[in-house]
């Protein structure tokens, strides 16, 4: 196959375009440019897509012996990705930019100029495993639980799904940084990014206020209805936050207190103890199945609501083109925005059956 290997310069994607040559395939790297400022975007183990992430990428593929091009994809990151999770926050959700950027970058803006190209598929360094079952592609947790992506690749369609690689999702981290070491790839050490890459340096709400400005509200006891102090906006706060909250004294039985519920229209930010945040039922729209079966009614599942952890069996149904899923145990901190990914519950519970994106909660 012709295959084109996303290159972010660092080492998951540098084993992964291996592997792909090592499979006999006909690879070309591409690295990304997704900032305007590419200087700005690391610091240390934060941030990515610098000038310095681009050299690494093009460094293993000179090794590799494959084509290497950076294509420019800054103006539809922003807009895509950037501009989308400031809106999501302003109106009081809480989005994951990576959910948002694999699927409208990774495998919908570079997928489609791939294919257009007369590239057969797209390989990404990924920690997910994907199968085919009766002509179907079936995404599946990697075998690494503790870097298993299959949560951010839910929101992907059947078609993205059969023009994807993923070679890494049968091998754990220290195996693939093993490898690279052993294959030569300078990049076999560098550290991996974490926390979101437009925001290197970790405040996040210093990064909304200066996009969004300052939206005084009140801080507000759920259980009372006393306003226990003023704030600067709904986006500096999400579902389940407990640290952070700006306010000075305890609550009267010396619990800690959570942020239960964000009302971007009023500023209002209403807080009060973990039990609060149980939820018996959860609303999500815009389903997505990955191996393009839609499921029936009354559906057992395992749902996931955040990237890392946060689990709980369920059952699921479909309602009015909505996802419908009822937890059997404990999930707390469900925030709208984010999506709610349901896995098959066999005893692996690893083949996910379909996604949303959490819009309300009871």
């Amino acid at each position: 196959m012709r295959v084109l290997a996303a290159m972010s310069g660092g080492v998951d994607s540098a084993v992964a375009a291996a592997r792909a040559v090592e499979a006999g395939h006909e690879v070309t790297g591409v690295h990304l440019a997704l900032s305007a400022k590419p200087g700005t975007l690391r610091t240390g183990s934060r941030g990515c897509c610098t000038v310095e992430d681009a050299h690494d990428a093009r460094r293993v593929a000179d090794l590799l012996g494959i084509p290497f091009y950076v294509w420019d994809f800054a103006e539809r990151f922003t807009e895509d990705v950037v501009e989308d999770f400031v809106a999501e926050y302003a109106a009081g959700r809480t989005p994951n930019p990576c959910l948002k950027c694999n699927e409208r970058i990774k495998f919908e803006a570079l997928l489609d100029k791939a294919i257009a190209l007369g590239f057969d598929a797209v390989c990404t360094g990924h920690y997910a495993r994907l199968a085919q079952v009766d002509g179907r592609p079936e995404l599946r947790r990697a075998v690494d639980l503790d870097k298993d992506q299959s949560y951010v690749l839910a929101s992907l369609t059947p078609d993205q799904l059969a023009h994807a690689l993923f070679p890494l999702g049968d091998s754990v981290k220290s195996a693939v940084r093993a490898e690279a070491q052993t294959r030569g790839l300078a990049v076999a050490e560098k550290p991996d990014s974490y926390d979101i890459c437009f925001i290197p340096d970790g405040d996040t709400r210093g990064f909304l206020t200066a996009k969004l400005g300052d939206r005084p509200g009140h801080l507000v006891d759920d259980t009372t209805g006393t306003v226990l102090g003023v704030h600067a906006g709904v986006h500096g706060f999400t579902v389940g936050q407990r640290h952070g909250l700006g306010i000075d004294a305890p609550a009267p039985d010396g619990r800690p207190r959570y942020v239960l519920s964000l009302e971007p229209v009023s500023g209002t930010v209403r807080v009060g103890p973990r039990d609060r945040l149980a939820v018996r039922e959860i609303t999500a729209n815009r389903p997505v199945w990955p191996s393009g079966v839609p499921l029936s009614s009354g559906v057992q599942c395992v749902a996931q609501v955040r990237a890392h952890g946060g689990t709980a069996p369920a059952v699921a149904d479909v309602v009015g083109g909505n996802l419908v899923v009822r937890p059997e145990g404990e999930l707390t901190g469900v925030a709208p925005g984010q999506a709610v990914v349901l896995y098959r519950p066999d005893p692996a519970g690893d083949v996910v059956l379909g996604s949303g994106m959490i819009s309300a909660t009871a």
